[in-house]
């Protein structure tokens, strides 16, 4: 009940962790009911598969069923991925009952409060969505008494998870051999409920006019062999290590601590966890997120340290009674402090003045063409809640059709639209006859709406419709 109360509340909050949420997600999702929806360039080239987007279609038409103009749609995915996140916290406490009440007590409280684990909780995104996946397939897998039904049960969450996020493989690969190291028939279930799993997707895409999992290869050959991942930045080999220093802060060495003490309870998902960490290092282009699943074990294994050291403090006489209590105390605390201090309440704000914007604009009944100046679609939470079904424009420097000249296309070209979003540093190059209305602070950007009266004539901004934009960019 905790767990579920810390997290689905932050389904309705309008933040955006990072746009591939939205456009890897909830837009496809969208599109796939018919609508209209942005078409970004992973969707064009088919690096992306069609199996998350299709099952989150029923959440995504049953939101915008009850509530639309957009908010609906983007709520119930949301919702979904939060609910699935509460199998972390189940899996917690499964983990720790297998070695005390006290323990799995512990694990899932401290599963349930912890600050990453429910700032990702809510956010449509591979790495919390493959985790809740592979989390409670370990907890099967590593059951003393695993039955054929449990194997091929987690088999199929281990496929699920791949799909969701492949590059999770090799902490699965790691899972699944070190389950079955010493009874390799335990393989043929997993394999067994793997494959439906499989066979299910490819049907999907098949359906879909793909070729089953020729995404996976086409993403591999674009990130890895083209570098179009680095593209968007690089960091060093140790960089990781960094961003959990910054993440956890002081609380870094209390944490390593009782990650000792805690592993040797599950060694398997210590070492899924590493396996995660270093494939990940070893990649260029780098995102806390990608190491979602190392941090959730890392923080559940800590968790059951933390109960080892209870049972050390509670040899002192004085502390016998409150041990338990300090250390669940401590958890809370830490998790708060982290939770809302350094750069934290950053993340818990992101996109919030983007999703303000768009509702203006949505339920402006003016509104019947709006322009994109010099502001990436990737800011703006999908087509649907932006603007409808009004036509949307992009003028944006990098677009081969303009010559770096975006303000003068959006000069010649305004009598197609009446509403303009645009950095406020660029009002200048916004038209006359537009006068600003609303602004917000948009990822450390001031963006404002600039409007005009009138109606809108859309021949002279025909060719800069957002998504035969983004096809000339590439994006």
């Amino acid at each position: 009940m905790l767990a579920a109360a810390l997290r689905l509340p932050l389904a309705f909050w309008p933040n955006v962790h990072m746009p591939d949420e939205i456009y890897q997600f909830i837009e496809p999702a969208w599109r796939l009911l018919g609508h209209q929806s942005i078409i970004t360039w992973e969707w064009r080239d088919g690096i992306r598969g069609w199996t998350m987007p299709t099952l989150l279609a029923p959440s995504v038409a049953l939101g915008n069923w009850l509530a639309p103009d957009g908010y609906g749609l983007f709520v119930a995915p949301r919702l979904v991925a939060a609910l699935a996140s509460l199998s972390i916290v189940a899996s917690a406490y499964g983990f720790g009952l297998r070695v005390s009440r006290v323990h799995a007590l512990i694990a899932g409280f401290v599963a349930a409060i912890w600050f990453e684990l429910i700032l990702f909780a809510p956010h449509t995104l591979g790495e919390p969505l493959a985790t809740a996946m592979i989390l409670p397939a370990a907890w099967l897998l590593l059951a003393s008494d695993k039955s054929r039904p449990q194997l091929i049960a987690a088999g199929a969450l281990l496929a699920l998870a791949a799909i969701c996020r492949f590059q999770y493989g090799p902490a699965i690969a790691v899972l699944a051999i070190g389950a079955c190291w010493r009874q390799w028939q335990r393989l043929l279930p997993i394999a067994i409920g793997g494959i439906t799993v499989l066979f299910a997707s490819g049907v999907i895409d098949v359906l879909h006019g793909s070729v089953p999992f020729a995404w996976i290869i086409t993403n591999i050959q674009h990130n890895l062999l083209h570098g179009r991942a680095e593209s968007f930045g690089t960091d060093p080999l140790l960089a990781y290590f960094g961003s959990i220093r910054i993440w956890w802060s002081l609380a870094a060495p209390l944490l390593v601590l009782a990650i000792g003490l805690g592993w040797r309870h599950a060694p398997l998902l210590l070492a899924m966890a590493l396996t995660n960490f270093v494939f990940h290092s070893l990649v260029g282009h780098k995102e806390q997120r990608f190491i979602f699943l190392s941090v959730a074990i890392f923080v559940i294994l800590a968790a059951l340290g933390s109960v080892d050291l209870v049972a050390r403090l509670r040899r002192l006489r004085a502390l016998r009674r409150f041990a338990l209590p300090i250390v669940a105390t401590s958890w809370l605390i830490v998790s708060a402090a982290l939770g809302s201090t350094g750069e934290m309440p950053q993340q818990w704000m992101r996109g919030i003045g983007s999703a303000q914007l768009a509702a203006t604009l949505r339920h402006d009944p003016a509104m019947c063409g709006l322009a994109l100046h010099e502001v990436p679609y990737q800011l703006m939470p999908g087509r649907e809640q932006l603007a409808g079904d009004t036509p949307v424009y992009y003028f944006d420097s990098t677009d081969p059709a303009v010559g770096g000249k975006a303000a003068l296309a959006l000069q010649t070209a305004q009598p197609g639209f009446n509403r303009i979003l645009s950095r406020r540093v660029l009002a200048p190059d916004v038209p006359a006859s537009f006068i600003e209305t609303r602004c917000a602070i948009t990822y450390e950007t001031e963006v404002c709406i600039y409007a005009r009266n009138g109606t809108c004539d859309a021949g002279p901004s025909s060719s800069f419709r957002l998504n035969d934009v983004l096809v000339r960019q590439g994006l």
